[in-house]
């Protein structure tokens, strides 16, 4: 019998789990949460696991070099107001979403490189999935490999919180899927023959071997919105970082793992 293409297969699968998802979806103990790294083969584990193997280092060195790099009407480099980001963004990462009191509401990290971009360097935003907003972000998202997700600890943050946890139950797309249904219920099970992860984001931005490429948290939700047929948000809107403000609260005390690889 000839094997059907994988989109189909997809689809048959993830109308099978919309039917049968009718209850609400539960919790992950935090006694069971785990990393993606986890659902990995060896070879790929070893791949993260080696700076001289992960393709997403990079990046990180890309960014390294744009750390120091004057920029704008300003002429200033990041590192004139922060100094080594070896000292200085150390568990920054770990706390984006963070709220922006100039904004009223979180930003996410690539929000706030840009926000210092256009109001310290007096430089145009980058595109949030180019080139160099991936080598920033993940340059200094890497300087809290190791640590411990802390987001959530201010109280201004949980309305938003709040939102982007009723996005993520939510129902969504002609495939009337949520993040949940996936995620919370049935992580470890296979989906079109993939793994089905918890999805934590402890490793963005991230090199997908699919992509070929370091990719954002961003990039990956748009991916899993046009999966179920949704409109995909615009990028960098309340609704992303709300959604991104609840995953990384959901994620907390997990360990930070930028630059990760994943299939």
């Amino acid at each position: 019998m000839k094997r059907l293409p994988l989109r189909v297969r997809f689809w048959a699968a993830a109308v099978l789990l919309g039917a049968s998802g009718a209850g609400l979806a539960a919790d992950i103990p935090p006694v069971q949460r785990r990393s993606g790294f986890e659902d990995m083969s060896r070879e790929s584990q070893a791949m993260q696991r080696d700076d001289t193997a992960n393709p997403g280092m990079l990046w990180v060195l890309e960014g390294e070099t744009l750390w120091a790099e004057k920029a704008g009407a300003a002429g200033r480099a990041c590192a004139d107001c922060h100094g080594d980001a070896r000292t200085s963004m150390r568990a920054v990462a770990a706390r984006y979403p963070a709220y922006a009191s100039e904004q009223g509401r979180p930003v996410d990290l690539e929000g706030r490189i840009n926000l210092c971009r256009t109001t310290r360097q007096n430089a145009p935003p980058l595109p949030r999935e180019g080139r160099e907003m991936l080598a920033l972000s993940a340059f200094v998202a890497h300087q809290s490999r190791g640590l411990p997700i802390t987001v959530g600890d201010d109280p201004r943050l949980e309305p938003f919180r709040a939102r982007g946890e009723a996005l993520f139950r939510q129902r969504q797309g002609q495939l009337n899927l949520s993040c949940a249904q996936c995620h919370d219920d049935r992580w470890g099970q296979r989906l079109a023959g993939a793994v089905i992860p918890q999805g934590h984001p402890t490793g963005y931005p991230l090199y997908r071997l699919e992509w070929q490429s370091l990719g954002s948290l961003e990039r990956r939700l748009r991916n899993c919105l046009i999966g179920v047929r949704a409109e995909p948000f615009a990028p960098g809107s309340p609704e992303a970082v709300d959604l991104e403000l609840y995953l990384m609260s959901r994620a907390r005390g997990m360990p930070v793992e930028t630059p990760a690889v994943r299939p």
